[in-house]
Formats: structure tokens, sequence, C-alpha cells
């Protein structure tokens, strides 16, 4: 989130934040002023009014630059920028009402109200959430781990642009250099050799590139960090072609082009966001009533604990612990090595459809998915989105190739194209990589929802596990 260093879904938990202050807000406006609380028609009209207020923010942030630089702006300049941004809430709100000819049936006192509880609120949101971030930033916490590509000459004086517009959100984890050199740390950054790229980022966790290099050596590098997933930065003067999803950047007096495999905007990803949170909240209600039903049938096949806890790796190839409720026997996870040749799937991932592992209350669960719905918790957690793409376990991830990384840019989901696309059926890995790219390439949210029924339908209709 350091100021004009970009990536799209930095800003979402302010954005949230300011959602918050808004209702909330105008909420208490509306129980100050207005006598008539118990009128239906009054409270039905101003709800309307209030939903019309959030979405005129929505479309604001959406299409302008209201949190840039959020995490370095001064304390006047933060008051300065929430006044605007309530005047320009209020100037558009006058401007509707009195176009549609209401404007006289609403109180101009709520309106002042508002604006006062709204402009105090989501300062002190927003400075709270700053420092929080700030703090965890400081200990090393929710940070974007970056390289930075670049020649030897260059390289100290890049390092120091990039730290000046930092505000600990970038953690730099290594350099590349291009061409020869014995330097094995710059400013107390590893220097890291371009053939043990790879190893590196899946080790490290990398999130995004900084490349500096001359036109026409910039090609074949962005290739092979795209082709892992990476958000990368490049400077204005290197090639552009072949970019997708290109946005232009500032950093001090370097102009950059930013490309990244993900074409999700800020304004989807709230959306995403806000909608996982709602859909999680309802699936771990079923999933405690659930447990009260399934812990007895699990605990009398198969003596042991009613979940499962294993790690895997989401997005950008950062590590949690995902959820289920258990449908092997204990220990089964040692057996797998022995299992290995009847693998019927191509490539790093494990699949047997017939697995003896499986106790038999097992084998309904994943024939319902039943067993998957510990995950909302994940969910809630913010590891895992409801549509995305699976996440690979630990062993899976470390025989990636390169190309195989892109399927991480996005966060890991419940459910996916993959598995609406064919779920059991699918045995080619390729292809599952294939189909995740086009999924994280071409996202929306209309495609998220077609996913979720597809899912619906085949998870009813018992077409296979996931």
């Amino acid at each position: 989130m350091p100021g004009k260093l970009h990536t799209a879904a930095k800003h979402i938990d302010f954005v949230m934040l300011d959602v918050l202050s808004i209702v909330l807000s105008f909420v208490f406006a509306y129980l100050i002023r207005i006598d008539r609380v118990d009128d239906g028609v009054y409270f039905e009209m101003y709800r309307n009014l209030g939903i019309i207020i959030v979405a005129i923010y929505l479309v604001l942030v959406s299409f302008s630059n209201a949190h840039s630089n959020v995490l370095k702006r001064s304390v006047l300049r933060e008051i300065w920028q929430i006044m605007v941004l309530n005047g320009e809430i209020i100037a558009i709100m006058n401007v509707a009402l009195f176009a549609m000819k209401t404007s006289a049936d609403y109180s101009r006192m709520l309106f002042g109200l508002f604006v006062v509880f709204d402009c105090l609120m989501m300062f002190a949101l927003r400075m709270m959430r700053k420092a929080v971030l700030l703090k965890r930033f400081s200990e090393g916490k929710d940070t974007a781990k970056v390289i930075v590509v670049t020649y030897e000459n260059t390289a100290e004086k890049i390092i120091d642009t990039l730290n000046r517009e930092n505000s600990g959100y970038y953690e730099f984890k290594g350099i590349v250099l291009i061409g020869e050199s014995q330097e094995t740390e710059i400013k107390r950054i590893p220097v890291i050799k371009l053939d043990k790229i790879l190893d590196y980022v899946k080790e490290n966790a990398i999130n995004e590139v900084y490349i500096f290099v001359k036109h026409g050596e910039s090609g074949k590098l962005m290739s092979r960090f795209m082709i892992m997933g990476l958000t990368v930065h490049v400077g204005l003067n290197l090639e552009l072609r072949n970019l997708s999803n290109v946005s232009i950047d500032q950093v001090d007096n370097y102009t950059v082009v930013t490309s990244t495999i993900s074409s999700a905007t800020v304004g989807e990803l709230f959306i995403k966001r806000a909608f996982d949170i709602l859909v999680a909240v309802v699936g771990m209600i079923v999933t405690g009533f659930l447990f009260i039903l399934v812990a007895p049938i699990i605990k009398s096949q198969s003596p042991g604990p009613v979940l499962f806890a294993q790690e895997r790796v989401g997005k950008n190839g950062k590590t949690f612990k995902m959820y289920k409720f258990r449908s092997m026997y204990c220990g089964s996870e040692k057996r797998k090595a022995l299992l290995l040749n009847k693998n019927e799937m191509s490539g790093p991932v494990f699949k047997l459809e017939d697995d003896p592992r499986v106790f038999p209350f097992g084998r309904f669960m994943r024939k319902t998915s039943l067993d998957e719905f510990p995950q909302f918790w994940n969910i809630l957690k913010g590891d895992m989105s409801l549509v995305g793409t699976r996440p690979p376990t630990v062993d899976e991830f470390e025989q990636y190739k390169t190309h195989h990384m892109s399927r991480l840019a996005m966060k890991p989901g419940l459910t996916g194209i993959w598995q609406v696309s064919g779920r059991s059926s699918i045995t080619d890995f390729e292809e599952i990589v294939r189909l995740d790219n086009d999924y994280i390439r071409n996202f929306s949210l209309p495609m998220d929802i077609i996913i979720i029924a597809k899912t619906i339908i085949a998870v009813f209709g018992m077409r296979g596990s996931k």
C-alpha cells in the first residue's frame, strides 16, 4: 500500500472501513434527526437513500485515487481527503435528488449531521487501520515480498528510490543482477542468480517483481516472471509488447509500466470479498449444525479428530492451514507414498477415486462435498475465496514448474472453473492450469456467479468429488 507503488487489492480494507463509516454515520444521523422512527414510509425512503450513498461512494473510489498514498498521508492531508470525498458524495446525491424532483422530501439537517459524523468516523477508522498496518508491516506481517531486477551499477540507487516510496508494505527479499557479478548482497538485500529464481520465488512466497533494465532486455525477463503469475513492474522505456492488464505508475522520478495476469479491479475485489464474508458467515452456521450430525459418525467409523487440518499453498505461495471434516483414517498422510503409483492424475497433483484410506462415511462426505464445509472458516479468515483455484499441498507445490506458478496469482477457492468443467473427469494437470489461468485472466463477478451455480448443481447431482 505504499503510495504510488500500485497493486489493485491493497486498499480494499480501507474501502470496507469507509463503507462501515458511511452506514453507521447515516444511521446515527437518521436516529437523531427523524422523529418518526417507526414510520414505515420514512424508514424505506431513508434506507433507499443510504443504499444510494454507498453506491455513489463505491463508484467514486472505483474511478479515482481516493486512497492513493494513504499510508504516507499526514493527518491534515487525510482530513482534507475525507472532507473532499464526503463533499463529492453529498454533491452527487443532491444532484440526483434534484433531477428526480425529490430533494424537498429529505432533511437537510440530516445530511449535515451525516457529513459531520462520517468525516469524524472515517478519519478515526482510517487512522486506526493505518496504525495497525504500519505496526504489522514493521513486524514483517502482511507485507508484499518483492525482488528487483537491474544492473549492479544502478541497484543501490533504485533500492533507495523504491524505499522512499515505501511505507513498510514492500519487503525487498532479493536482487537479480543482470550480467556477471560477484556481489552477494546490496543494501543488506541478498543477490540471487537468475537461474535459481524459481526456487527462490517458491521458498520466499514472492508477490511482485520490479524490473529496471535497458530497452530490448525486458521481454524474456517479463515472460519469465509473468508465467509464474507474479505482478511485474517495468521501466517505461522497456518493450511493451504482449503485456496484459497494463497500468502506468510513478515512483519518484521513475515512470513504470505495471502488468499482471489478473484483470480484477479494486471494486470487483471489494464486492467479491464482501460476498465471501456474507456467504462464509452463513456457511459457518451450517457447518456448526453439520458438526453435530457428522462428528459421531466420523468417530464411530474412525477414532480420532473430527476436523482435518492440512498445510496448503495459497496466493503467491503463502501457506495456510486448510480445514475439512476428516474423511480418511488417521495416519493416512504417511500412506500416500505407497499409493503414488496408482495416481490417476498426470503432473504434480494426487487423485485416486477408490482411495483405500477413505472410510465409508468419508466417501459419502466426499461425494456430497460435505467434507468441504469447514473451509468456510478459511474464507472468513481471508485465506481463501468462495471461487478461485484449488490450493495445492506443499509437496505438490514443490514439484511446480515455472508456468504452473501462475495459477497462484489469485486467492484459492472453495470451488473453481476446474471443478465445474469436469470435476473428477479431468486428469491432466496442464489442463487444470490452463483452465485456472483462463479464469484469472478473464475474471468477472458474473463468471463467479455462474461457477457457484454450476457447483451447486454438480454437488446436488453428486457428479464426482473435488
